[in-house]
């Protein structure tokens, strides 16, 4: 498609985003009584509107935020319990017709090293992930001719299709992160079996988007990109995450965005976002970063602290952009997903050593540890780590996965499921230590767990796991 077609695509889309409210309520005064009513709206797990979500942004006083943030802690705790789920990206390609301005991938980047793996080379990739212990990845592409749906659709069928028998190695779970496409392509990604479908609209701010992506771009077209994740729902996908790049624009107004975006998912195309992202600028090669808007640490966590509050049965991912230490800090009060042992240079995975090669990178990486290393420390902080992918497999996804957690019903198979998984990486993939923190965590979630017949099943299925070859053992 080129890129004068493509300016006349999404010419029947919704725009949803009015830049004007959005930046008033960036302003809206604090007012202590008004962000406890809100607060307790989100206990009683209600999603909150963009209004309600501007009192919790406004709130100033060391007081009121930190009821925030407690509030934000006892959410996480309700709906998502400990878990933590972990996945990794395989970049396949960084081939590109746009040119934005913080990307390191953007077209006009003399220093980017340009490379798409083929079918030989992903399968390579793959098993160094497997290697490692990885069940989910999320596959990340550029937005070039050659990366078309059924080009993607082939390169999912590859990763699905890559196994590594002699350390029980698969990919349960491929979600992909690329353009937007058209119902048909969806379409095709959704036959290959796809998880979660990943569009960031990057800023939602109109000028600071136009001025960051030019006119003669594919990515120009601000409402088809708007408006992709709902087309993608409308094809059948059953998931979509949106997100946006901080830093770009005022962060206050992209919560706001985000939030607008959400609750325009729900009600016009009837299932709101699986995940929100939150990635912050970071270098990359070739990329000048003068005359950002940069997101403090604090503020950074602040905007996750609220993000809970505003869309409590939404899964929010904080990427290994960010350091591990602020990644450890964050998990308390918000984040359900984390990538871990991930490589971001186009063959990053069989490449020697773990120091970074910026010019085959879009960005660089804040916490590059390997996974053992990453899940030992959840275990030690007493998170438990899942890679279930047992609902995406079951059905519970989309409306049906909001059917089952909004009641809460979700949790007779979520501790059960991960503690499967976990106990899966601990016989297979472990080092000793990780291994002897994990034993003694699931221990510690078993007794937790009321006694019944499911508690039977899962103990029977665990000891199943440790004894014998079988896996993938899911309620």
């Amino acid at each position: 498609m080129c890129a004068m077609a493509s300016m006349t695509l999404g010419q029947d889309a919704v725009d949803f985003i009015d830049d004007d409210h959005l930046t008033a309520l960036t302003h809206t005064p604090q007012d202590a009584a008004a962000v406890r009513d809100v607060i307790a709206k989100s206990l009683d797990k209600q999603p909150l509107t963009v209004e309600e979500t501007a009192r919790l942004l406004s709130a100033e006083s060391p007081d009121l935020r930190e009821e925030i943030f407690t509030a934000a802690r006892q959410l996480k705790r309700d709906v998502y319990g400990n878990r933590i789920v972990l996945f990794a990206p395989l970049y396949i390609g960084n081939d590109c017709v746009n040119d934005c301005q913080y990307c390191g991938f953007k077209r006009s980047n003399p220093d980017a090293i340009r490379r798409t793996l083929d079918h030989d080379e992903i399968r390579q990739q793959v098993r160094m992930m497997e290697a490692a212990g990885h069940k989910r990845l999320i596959a990340v592409f550029g937005e070039h001719p050659r990366y078309d749906a059924a080009y993607m659709a082939d390169c999912v069928r590859a990763i699905y299709d890559t196994k590594l028998p002699e350390k029980h190695g698969e990919i349960r779970r491929v979600n992909i992160n690329a353009a937007p496409l058209d119902t048909e392509g969806y379409r095709l990604l959704k036959q290959a079996n796809i998880g979660t479908f990943q569009i960031f609209q990057e800023t939602y701010h109109h000028a600071t988007y136009a001025a960051l992506h030019p006119k003669n771009t594919r990515k120009a077209n601000y409402l088809w990109r708007l408006d992709g994740p709902g087309r993608a729902i409308d094809a059948g996908q059953d998931d979509v995450g949106i997100g946006a790049l901080f830093g770009l624009h005022d962060w206050k107004f992209e919560v706001l965005g985000l939030v607008s975006h959400a609750m325009h998912l729900q009600q016009r195309h009837g299932c709101g976002p699986h995940t929100i992202s939150f990635p912050r600028l970071q270098p990359a090669a070739g990329v000048s970063l003068g005359g950002y808007d940069f997101v403090d640490d604090e503020s950074f966590k602040r905007l996750i602290a609220v993000l809970r509050l505003a869309v409590p049965y939404t899964g929010l991912i904080c990427t290994a952009r960010e350091n591990g230490q602020l990644r450890r800090e964050v998990m308390e009060f918000g984040i359900s997903q984390i990538d871990a042992g991930s490589r971001i240079e186009i063959g990053g995975y069989t490449l020697a050593g773990d120091s970074q090669v910026m010019e085959r990178e879009q960005f660089a990486l804040g916490d590059i540890r390997p996974l053992d290393e990453v899940l030992r420390e959840l275990l030690q902080d007493g998170y438990l780590p899942s890679f279930c992918t047992a609902c995406y497999r079951l059905g519970r996804t989309g409306e049906h996965f909001m059917e089952f957690a909004i009641p809460g019903f979700i949790k007779r198979f979520c501790t059960p499921n991960a503690l499967t998984t976990l106990v899966e990486y601990l016989s297979d993939y472990a080092s000793p230590e990780t291994r002897a923190a994990g034993d003694s965590l699931v221990a510690a979630e078993l007794a937790k767990l009321p006694d019944g017949p499911q508690k039977v099943e899962l103990v029977k299925r665990l000891e199943t796991i440790r004894q014998t070859e079988k896996r993938d053992l899911y309620f």
